[in-house]
């Protein structure tokens, strides 16, 4: 797993993995799994899942031809709403992006550290 900043600006975690090193086949069951672990989670709930390849090839976006498979699943953790302004940074999602030989999973950093710990461990829990 690692820390990056995307464009400059975006705080996130990222973590590659070749098919062979992944508990999972597919872009489908990886998801489906995230999917348990945030409904089986104490403090999160599940809100949709996301077919982000789908959506870019209907509304003829670009996609880059490596990409098998595109998702997203997207929960919240919203222990507090103390302001307005944290919702700005709600809900999260962790994306999973399938290719060929590799699965690339990644979020942008949360700003809660229990929900950056859950979302590490599971993503990190991915690897066989």
């Amino acid at each position: 797993m690692q820390q990056k900043t995307f464009m400059d600006k975006y705080p996130i975690f990222e973590m590659t993995l070749s098919k062979s090193e992944c508990r999972f086949e597919n872009m489908g069951e990886i998801i489906d799994y995230l999917i348990t672990q945030v409904e089986t989670h104490p403090k999160a709930t599940f809100i949709a899942q996301f077919d982000h390849l789908a959506h870019t090839r209907k509304i003829e976006g670009e996609v880059n031809p490596d990409i098998l498979a595109a998702g997203h699943v997207i929960f919240c953790f919203g222990t507090k709403l103390p302001n307005a302004q944290v919702m700005a940074v709600r809900p999260r999602s962790i994306a999973v992006t399938e290719f060929a030989d590799s699965f690339v999973i990644n979020f942008m950093e949360p700003p809660m550290p229990v929900a950056t710990e859950a979302m590490e461990g599971w993503v990190k829990s991915l690897q066989k």
